[in-house]
């Protein structure tokens, strides 16, 4: 067994998530099935040839850049290099690894900045992170004090991504911080597990949306926090944008609802203390074109003549977070 699969193992069975347990293997090898994503093995190889590195260094996941200071020799700083871009696009971070920056598509930092301030304290909670990417949000969540962090995703190149910046952290975080390459849909119905649960940048590829806030809900324990972060549009408790076959150029794009209404969803699938805590709309600034994600980004899905406005007419990317408890 990889010494990351028996970590992740040891984890599960540390937090008593028993009833999860069994399936691990199973979800470990759709999630990594070579036949399915020819990719893989280009990237398995990729993190695996990473160099060995000094056991001092020191690393900060309470940064903005999630960082790990250690002595690179020249040879070893353009290998970790070469290789960490052969897991590229690059999507979630910044991070800075042995002096590496990888400046990342989205500011993952700035929405953490708007989020923070409005969480339940994560010292010795339990967290899901859903869709994580590659991770950044988890680490921050581990820098922040949670026991225990579960990204997540079916990407498998974000499950090698995360893994790589794992190499570099080594167990700065307590060994805390993990990933598995699934989706919501393959959590234990009623696992009722976690303190604290994030779906940020999921919901709108849902064709079902109250079944994903369903499975959000059920995977939190009573009392349990979902942060919840979404694209909305403007208007009412009435207001939802079903956009036709792409918006912003993605085509799995799906229900766009006003915050207001995306409120009574929550209070209608069950949940309390709902609040919008953040709501702006995405900035050029914060999701484009970088050396470590080359394809297009958020400039080139806009209408060139109007910036408010996506190439297909409809309004411009618009973000907000949401806070809720269940009872």
């Amino acid at each position: 067994m990889k010494s990351s699969h028996r970590d992740l193992y040891h984890a599960f069975v540390d937090q008593g998530l028993d009833t999860w347990l069994s399936r691990l293997p199973e979800q470990l090898a759709r999630g990594l099935d070579r036949k399915r994503y020819g990719d893989l093995p280009a990237w398995e190889k990729a993190v695996a040839k990473l160099p060995a590195l000094p056991t001092e260094r020191q690393v900060w996941l309470d940064h903005d850049t999630v960082t790990v200071e250690l002595p690179l020799s020249d040879a070893q700083r353009r290998q970790s290099e070469n290789l960490l871009r052969k897991l590229a696009p690059w999507r979630k971070g910044p991070y800075s690894l042995g002096g590496i920056h990888i400046d990342t598509e989205w500011r993952s930092d700035w929405k953490w900045q708007r989020v923070a301030p409005h969480l339940s304290p994560l010292p010795g909670r339990r967290v899901l992170d859903v869709g994580g990417g590659s991770g950044y949000h988890a680490w921050r969540m581990a820098g922040a004090g949670a026991a225990f962090v579960l990204v997540i995703d079916p990407s498998p190149r974000f499950y090698y991504q995360f893994h790589a910046v794992r190499h570099f952290v080594g167990d700065a975080d307590g060994g805390c911080t993990h990933f598995l390459p699934v989706g919501i849909e393959d959590v234990p119905a009623k696992l009722e597990a976690f303190d604290t649960v994030f779906s940020m940048g999921v919901l709108y590829h849902r064709p079902s949306p109250l079944e994903h806030i369903q499975q959000l809900k059920d995977a939190l324990r009573p009392g349990g926090e979902l942060v919840l972060e979404t694209l909305v549009v403007d208007g009412d408790e009435t207001t939802v944008l079903l956009p036709g076959e792409r918006y912003a150029a993605m085509p799995n794009v799906y229900f766009l609802p006003s915050s207001s209404a995306l409120s009574q969803w929550l209070t209608r699938c069950g949940f309390d203390n709902v609040r919008v805590v953040d709501e702006a709309v995405t900035s050029l600034d914060e999701q484009r074109a970088t050396q470590w994600m080359t394809f297009q980004s958020l400039a080139d899905f806009l209408d060139p003549e109007d910036r408010s406005r996506t190439l297909e007419g409809y309004p411009a990317p618009r973000r907000a977070v949401l806070v809720a408890n269940k009872p």
